[in-house]
């Protein structure tokens, strides 16, 4: 029998996270409550909403090590087991890529309706998920399951940075180029795919394309700041970098690099709720006014296992725009 993982869950991929503006409701207030006797000092928390946490530990007077805690998990956004361990586990190591660091050791996170679907699919998920970890050097040891109505699968990372190093959300400074290190248009294609069944390779290669030389090609280049494209869309995600960094971002809508079929995908009304969502909460920071509907939804698109958005310039990846002082907007787009 032939299983397509996509309907047994409600959405799939990051398209299935908590709208950004219903989890910063929830997540305020939590921040500042620091705890007793700490065995390292908190460098990134909760206060920007970055990619992960990152604490100093081993050092003073500046030194150390930075551990990198993040963790990230999803119900599927491709039929394929396999890929979906694939993509679910480069989506999860992406976020110590964001911040600089190198994961180290990661454990599973599975939840499986064990009535519904058959275990031989869990071993094909978990073997994704092993084998990104493998190419990426990070140890992947055990985990925790549990018996769940829809299926989801990711993974809890922790790595390392030099604390003096990290790629942070709020770094960012007026004059510098945006470059995007891969295109967009995930989201339109695999709700495509969750509503037709068409596979779309590209989609895939992107997803399971590691961020880890672009994250080394960044440090290299003294890139200050940087951000990962999920789940959020480019548009949420680069309004928490501006936001964070008390700039505006202007984009150039013509450079934006979208992957071959996106554009058909949204024509013929692929568009997820969560990508609806994420421009409804991003409209009132961004100037849209030269740029149409499509437009807007394309650059809002819900990524899953997204490019780095990189406050600088590295080998390879596309300038499309810049860091400009505040204005009325935290982004326009032009």
């Amino acid at each position: 029998m032939t299983y397509r993982l996509t309907q047994y869950a409600h959405g799939g991929g990051c398209a299935c996270k908590i709208p950004p503006g219903e989890l910063e409701d929830v997540v305020r207030g939590l921040t500042g409550a620091a705890p007793r006797n700490p065995v390292g000092e908190l460098l990134v928390g909760l206060d920007d909403g970055d990619d992960a946490a990152a604490v100093r530990i081993d050092g003073g007077s500046g030194g150390g090590v930075a551990l990198i805690a993040t963790t990230d998990f999803f119900t599927p956004v491709v039929d394929d087991p396999y890929d979906w361990g694939r993509i679910a586990a480069t989506n999860a190591l992406s976020d110590v890529y964001a911040m600089g660091g190198r994961p180290v050791v990661a454990v599973n996170l599975l939840g499986w309706p064990r009535e519904v679907l058959p275990f031989e699919l869990v071993s094909e998920v978990l073997r994704g998920g092993l084998d990104v970890c493998g190419a990426a050097g990070c140890h992947l040891a055990g985990g925790h399951s549990v018996d769940d109505p829809e299926p989801k699968y990711g993974l809890a990372v922790t790595g390392v940075a030099d604390p003096n190093r990290l790629l942070r959300n709020d770094a960012g400074k007026p004059g510098v180029p945006l470059s995007l290190t891969k295109p967009l248009g995930v989201g339109v294609l695999n709700s495509r795919h969750k509503n037709t069944g068409e596979t779309f390779p590209e989609a895939i290669a992107v997803m399971t394309t590691l961020n880890a030389d672009a994250a080394q090609a960044a440090v290299d280049a003294g890139v200050e700041c940087a951000t990962d494209i999920t789940g959020f869309g480019l548009l949420g995600h680069l309004h928490k970098l501006a936001r964070a960094s008390g700039v505006t971002a202007v984009i150039d809508s013509a450079a934006v690099p979208y992957i071959d079929g996106a554009r058909e995908a949204l024509a013929q009304g692929y568009v997820s709720g969560g990508t609806r969502r994420n421009l409804g909460w991003v409209a009132p920071h961004v100037d849209l006014t030269v740029v149409d509907e499509d437009e807007a939804l394309l650059l809002a698109d819900a990524q899953t296992s997204g490019g780095l958005l990189i406050a600088g310039e590295i080998p390879g990846a596309p300038v499309i725009g810049e860091l400009v002082p505040r204005g009325e907007h935290t982004i326009v787009v032009r």
